[in-house]
């Protein structure tokens, strides 16, 4: 049905005439009229019934008029909202992370943008570099930032930085307030470790590899925080990825983030999008903000 049509029903039987809707809406009354008539022909029954210069609804045209109403109003809602969407200042941008950049980076650079485009809204995804395909590959997601290099070809993925990585050692281990170390200083550690599946994890154990030992993992886990919690209590040491790139930090309360001197003792961090989907115009303005925002620090690019 033309949904220009059903308004034009929905404003007679508000009470207009054919006349003030043809002038509301710049078209003949006959063309009105003709509307009105296909409209009644495609519900099977008529609607409007003449009375002087008025024309009133029937039984059917009332029962009809509720629908009718709910269907436009539903309608100009979903227009509103996508309106809302595509508006670069008012629109919705789903952004998708591992929850250790979520305390640095993600807030940095959303705050950043908020400065500008203070009416774009976000919607915030947990992921983690476990996940066999970047999550912008279902449509749902329109940024990750990731460390792991997608192979889907129908996802772009650019380098934002190279993030060093750090041996995280209890407090009191002989390693502690050393400025430099080695993975083949701890080979005789235990380690705690992210999950197998993880980019991080196969990472350390090539690091591990090619300093010349198998590292001896004694614990396992899903979240960096988690990892950083058990070498805190003194279960083993961990390579965990620095804060900030470029500035080696302490990693967790009471524990020592010592930069690693073993070649290779890095990852890339990057942010991916689908090819295939275009992005909504707030959407592309967040990621030329990410992408000019750490071109500008030659200590974050290459």
């Amino acid at each position: 049905m033309d949904t220009e049509v059903l308004r034009w029903f929905q404003q007679i039987v508000d009470g207009m005439t054919v006349t003030e809707v043809a002038e509301i809406h710049r078209v003949s009354q006959p063309g009105v009229s003709r509307a009105l008539a296909r409209l009644e022909a495609q519900v099977g029954t008529p609607l409007l019934y003449r009375t002087g210069r008025l024309l009133r609804p029937t039984q059917a045209g009332n029962e009809f008029k509720h629908h009718a109403d709910a269907a436009l109003h539903d309608l100009d809602d979903g227009l509103a909202a996508v309106n809302e969407l595509v508006d670069p200042e008012t629109g919705i941008v789903a952004v998708a992370f591992q929850p250790s950049f979520g305390t640095w980076l993600v807030p940095d650079l959303i705050s950043g943008f908020r400065e500008e485009h203070p009416r774009v809204q976000f919607r915030l995804v947990h992921s983690d570099d476990a996940l066999g395909s970047s999550l912008v590959a279902g449509g749902r997601i329109d940024l990750e930032f990731t460390a792991r290099r997608p192979r889907n070809p129908e996802v772009t993925w650019a380098r934002l930085f190279s993030q060093p990585l750090l041996l995280a050692v209890p407090p009191g281990h002989p390693l502690a307030g050393r400025r430099r170390a080695s993975l083949a200083d701890v080979a005789d550690d235990d380690f705690v470790m992210l999950r197998p599946a993880w980019a991080l994890r196969t990472l350390t154990e090539e690091l591990c590899r090619t300093a010349g030992f198998t590292p001896r993992v004694a614990f396992e886990g899903d979240d960096l925080s988690v990892v950083r919690g058990f070498v805190h209590a003194g279960l083993g040491v961990a390579v965990v990825p620095a804060r900030v790139p470029g500035a080696p930090a302490t990693t967790a309360p009471g524990n020592s983030g010592i930069p690693l001197t073993d070649s290779g003792a890095h990852r890339d961090v990057g942010l991916a999008w689908s090819e295939r989907r275009r992005l909504l115009p707030s959407g592309e303005m967040f990621r030329d903000h990410v992408l000019a925002t750490l071109a500008q620090d030659p200590g974050k690019v290459p």
